[in-house]
């Protein structure tokens, strides 16, 4: 985890400078009656919580010679002082994800992605207990994560406790567009599910079914090829439930998955 500084002139040097050897800082220069400011702040102190750098805060109406020394001419405006350079972040309010990403280039791994590598481990190895302690204690930790929920959302599923995954899911709401995608696409996952009790005997049925199984050991691929070919035969067969289920894939995927692109582009063709 790491911690946030107010930084001025006479702590710059020791605080970004020297500090920039030891470990990524990024510094936010904002304004108390900036907007955007107020947004990104959050999001900071979010991704603090999870990664090990230095959030050097910088007021520009108090400090305008810090803002003039780095050429800050709009705010929110993040620097990085990294090895005693200071470089260009980004200017304005970034995604989070995006932000991630940003961090990623400096070799930084979050807490929460390292302790959910360690579960899908387990998971592979079949040790239901080691993934449940893992996701216990990760829920102590970030109890609201909406990443957290959908892989804690995913390990219910495989355990086909299929209600309270759903109830987990319905927990991230739409304001949160980046996870609100993916968990609308798990509970179309979970409605699969439900349908193999039931799956029916003509050729469709069986085609679904087989669809459905490579969607939940994740071979997309070879999913979205099965559902492709129902929905060319028949866009009535279970209310155009292939079609929903691509749909579903495409979420889980992302939109700039290189999946998402082919058979988006092939579903398209299909039904125009």
């Amino acid at each position: 985890m790491g911690y946030s500084i107010v930084v001025d002139s006479k702590n710059f040097e020791t605080e970004v400078i020297e500090k920039s050897y030891e470990s990524l800082v990024l510094i936010d220069f904002f304004a108390t009656w900036c907007g955007p400011c107020k947004l990104l702040k959050p999001i900071l102190e979010k991704l603090l919580e999870e990664y090990d750098f230095i959030l050097a805060t910088i007021d520009i109406d108090l400090h305008p010679d810090l803002a003039q020394r780095f050429g800050v001419e709009g705010v929110p405006d993040v620097k990085i002082a990294f090895q005693g350079e200071i470089m260009q972040g980004f200017v304005g309010v970034l995604p989070e994800a995006d932000i991630r990403d940003l961090l990623a280039q400096f070799n930084l791994k979050s807490d929460l992605d390292s302790k959910l590598e360690a579960m899908h481990q387990a998971m592979a190895d079949k040790n239901v207990p080691k993934a449940k302690e893992l996701l216990d204690e990760l829920f102590a930790k970030y109890p609201n994560h909406p990443q957290l929920i959908l892989e804690a959302s995913k390990f219910l599923i495989r355990l086909n406790r299929l209600e309270d995954a759903s109830k987990m899911l319905n927990t991230i709401g739409v304001l949160q567009k980046e996870y609100y995608a993916k968990a609308q696409g798990m509970q179309t996952l979970i409605e699969l599910k439900k349908s193999l009790e039931n799956p029916g005997e003509s050729e469709l049925d069986q085609l679904f079914a087989q669809a459905t199984r490579l969607t939940l050991i994740e071979d997309y691929e070879a999913a979205l090829k099965l559902f492709l070919q129902i929905v060319q035969s028949s866009r009535k067969y279970r209310e155009d439930g292939a079609r929903k289920a691509m749909v579903a894939i495409f979420n889980l995927l992302g939109s700039d998955h290189p999946l998402t692109k082919e058979y988006q582009q092939e579903l398209i063709l299909v039904l125009y």
